[in-house]
């Protein structure tokens, strides 16, 4: 199999002396493996803990994501910041970020997994979202502008190569919008370019949620990008922290335990059947028996 060269490296020989070799795909490809980060910005607990320590970095990716200028943003608000630590690593446990921007309601949230469902999934946040919006005693037309933002690990809408698609309520034939209060916009982490341009801050922010090893986030932080590295900087305060470990502890402890109890609910189900069953078999051959005994009779045997 030949080796494509794709650069060179120092190393050092037996005596000792610095030389450069060939750096070839398959040596590259093992050095990579070896960086690769055990959390990455998907990770859901350090998502939610890294943007609610940090409100100044999610007011900028918010605002990115958004295509507005941070400066334009006047009221800026994290709802419910705090992590819940029984609740880490449940199915039901919500990690997303809550925002209130100046009157409106702007969700964002990391998906990793295609489950198949996130569009139904998706409406259902918002309807919630917006609906719990209504204080008592104040009118329909006071619920605020709600937008989910939804950054993806997967391909949502096969056959289309932009990365963002937003979502809006319009009449189909004449695009006329019916509110200006439901926005969707969702952002597919697979369809991004493959080099991060150092003029474009939504691709940079977005290249961070993609990068998977060390090499990748060094790669965008060489760009010298300032929003950008002071949040790569925290990401790696955040990660070593005893806080966060605490919580992937927590994480992985509840896993664990669903996990136990499907287990043990599972084999109760199958003991449940499987008692059910023979006892339907041991009554079928008892009839059996019997017809067999009838039959015997009419025959004289």
């Amino acid at each position: 199999m030949q080796l494509r060269h794709i650069g060179e490296i120092k190393v050092r020989n037996k005596e000792h002396i610095a030389i450069t070799v060939p750096l070839c795909y398959s040596n590259y490809i093992r050095m990579t493996a070896m960086s690769k980060l055990k959390h990455t910005f998907k990770t859901d607990v350090l998502f939610k803990m890294l943007f609610t320590k940090y409100p100044g970095s999610l007011k900028q990716l918010t605002a990115h994501l958004l295509r507005i200028p941070v400066s334009s943003i006047g009221e800026f608000k994290v709802e419910s910041p705090e992590m819940p630590p029984d609740g880490v690593g449940d199915k039901f446990c919500r990690l997303d970020i809550l925002m209130t921007i100046d009157g409106q309601k702007v969700n964002l949230e990391i998906q990793v997994e295609d489950e198949g469902d996130f569009p139904e999934r998706t409406l259902f946040y918002w309807a919630r979202i917006y609906s719990n919006s209504l204080r008592t005693g104040k009118d329909y037309i006071h619920l605020p502008r709600t937008i989910i933002i939804s950054i993806l690990d997967f391909t949502l809408f096969k056959g289309h190569n932009e990365y963002h698609s937003e979502f809006q309520l319009l009449e189909v034939t004449r695009h006329h919008r019916l509110t200006d209060k439901m926005l969707l916009h969702f952002f597919e982490l697979p369809k991004l370019p493959e080099i991060a341009d150092k003029d474009n801050l939504l691709h940079l922010w977005l290249s961070l949620f993609k990068a998977e090893t060390r090499e990748d986030l060094k790669m965008i932080e060489d760009m010298g990008v300032t929003e950008i590295n002071e949040i790569v900087t925290a990401y790696h305060k955040l990660a070593q922290s005893p806080e966060f470990r605490e919580m992937e502890r927590q994480r992985e402890k509840t896993q664990m335990n669903e996990a136990s109890a499907l287990r043990n609910e599972r084999e109760k189900t199958e003991k449940r059947l499987n008692k059910k069953w023979k006892g339907i078999v041991a009554d079928k051959d008892a009839e059996i028996k019997k017809l067999r005994r009838q039959l015997a009779d009419l025959n004289g045997v």
